[in-house]
C-alpha cells in the first residue's frame, strides 16, 4: 500500500510497538500523528528521532477530548490504537488505572472514529491474553474471550468495544492479538528478553520471576508492524471490518526455552535465577494464524532466531554507546 500523504493517527508511539509503527509510516511518506502521554528520554520513539519527524498530541487516552480533537484537527484518514497499561504486574499493583487507560482510552477512540466523518480504518491493539486459560490449544479467533486478571480483562473489554462498535454502528475496525512482542527499543526489563539480555551483557544470571514452564507465543516488532499495516490496509479497503486476528511465530516456548535461547545467541554460560513467585499469570498460551494467513496473506517476513539476533544486537549497541552503562 501507498501511505505517502496518508494521515495516519498513532497512539502509543513512545511504547515498543507504537514507535516502530511511527517509525515505518514516517518512512513510507505518511503524514503521523503521535499521542504523547509521557515524556521517556531514553525511550526508542526519542533515540530514533522520530518527535522530530512526526507530530506529537500531548495528553493521555483517558481524556476524550483530546484524543477528538487530535483525530479531528489533522484529518485522520487511519488510525492504530496501540496505547495501553501493557505490564501485568502493574496491572496487578494497580488495576483502576490500567482499567482507565486500556477499557476507557479504547472506547474514547472508538468513540472520536465514530464521530469523524474521515476516519477510514481503524486497528485495535488486543493480545493473546484475552483469551484467558483455555484447553484446546492453540487459540482460534473463534474461540471466546474469557481472561480472569485485572490486564487481561482489560484487553478483552477492549475487543469486546471494537466487536460493539462494529456491529452498532459499522465502525471500519479490526483487532489485532498477537503473541508476546520482542525487538529493539524494549526498555522494560521486567519483560523476559530485555531483563536476560540485561542480565548476560551484565555479566548476572537471568532472573524468571515465575517456575519458568509457562508456555508463550513469541514474535518480532518488525512482524507485528507488517501485521498491523496489513490489517489496517484491509479495512481501509473495506475487507475484515469487525474481524480479529493472531499474529505470532506459532513456535511455542516455554521461559526457560526462551532463556536458553537467548544464552545460545549470546554464548553465555550464566544459569537462570528461577524466583518462582509469579502469580496471576496463564500456564500456557498460543496461537493459530492460519486465519491471518488465508484472509491477510500474512506471514513473518522475519524468523524467531533473526528477530532475537537482531534484538540482542540492539542491546549490546547501547551498552557499547553508554560505555558500560545501560539505560
Amino acid at each position: 500500500m501507498d501511505w505517502n500523504g496518508k494521515s495516519v493517527l498513532v497512539t502509543g508511539a513512545t511504547g515498543l510497538l507504537g514507535a516502530h509503527v511511527a517509525k515505518k509510516l514516517a518512512q513510507q511518506g505518511a503524514e503521523v500523528v503521535a499521542i504523547v502521554r509521557d515524556d521517556v528520554p531514553k525511550a526508542y520513539f526519542y533515540s530514533e528521532g522520530l518527535d522530530r519527524k512526526v507530530s506529537s498530541v500531548r495528553g493521555g487516552l483517558e481524556d476524550y477530548s483530546l484524543v477528538e480533537r487530535a483525530m479531528n484537527e489533522y484529518e485522520t484518514e487511519v488510525c492504530l490504537h496501540l496505547g495501553a497499561q501493557a505490564i501485568v504486574t502493574t496491572a496487578n499493583r494497580s488495576p483502576l488505572s490500567t482499567f482507565e487507560a486500556n477499557i476507557k482510552g479504547t472506547w474514547n477512540v472508538l468513540e472520536a472514529a465514530r464521530n469523524s466523518n474521515l476516519l477510514k480504518s481503524l486497528v485495535v491493539a488486543s493480545t493473546d491474553k484475552a483469551y484467558g486459560t483455555g484447553s484446546n490449544l492453540p487459540y482460534r479467533e473463534t474461540d471466546r474471550l474469557a481472561a480472569s486478571h485485572p490486564y487481561d480483562v482489560s484487553k478483552a473489554c477492549a475487543d469486546m468495544l471494537c466487536s460493539a462498535y462494529f456491529h452498532t454502528y459499522d465502525l471500519p475496525v479490526g483487532v489485532t492479538r498477537c503473541g508476546n512482542i520482542f525487538g529493539e527499543g524494549d526498555l522494560n526489563f521486567s519483560r523476559i528478553v530485555p531483563g536476560t539480555t540485561r542480565s548476560i551483557i551484565m555479566g548476572q544470571r537471568p532472573v524468571i520471576r515465575s517456575d519458568g514452564k509457562m508456555v508463550r507465543d513469541y514474535i518480532y516488532v518488525d512482524d507485528v508492524v507488517d501485521a498491523n499495516l496489513a490489517l489496517a490496509q484491509a479495512v481501509l479497503e473495506g475487507k475484515c471490518r469487525g474481524d480479529a486476528f493472531n499474529f505470532s511465530y506459532e513456535q511455542p516456548k516455554s521461559v526457560l526455552e526462551l532463556v536458553d535461547c537467548i544464552r545460545k545467541a549470546m554464548k553465555s554460560s550464566l544459569e537462570p535465577i528461577v524466583l518462582n513467585q509469579a502469580s496471576n499469570e496463564i500456564r500456557e498460551q498460543y496461537l493459530s494464524c492460519r486465519k491471518a494467513r488465508e484472509k491477510l496473506g500474512w506471514k513473518p517476513k522475519i524468523d524467531f532466531d533473526g528477530g532475537l539476533k537482531r534484538t540482542i544486537g540492539w542491546y549490546e549497541g547501547c551498552l557499547k554507546k553508554a560505555r558500560g552503562r545501560f539505560p
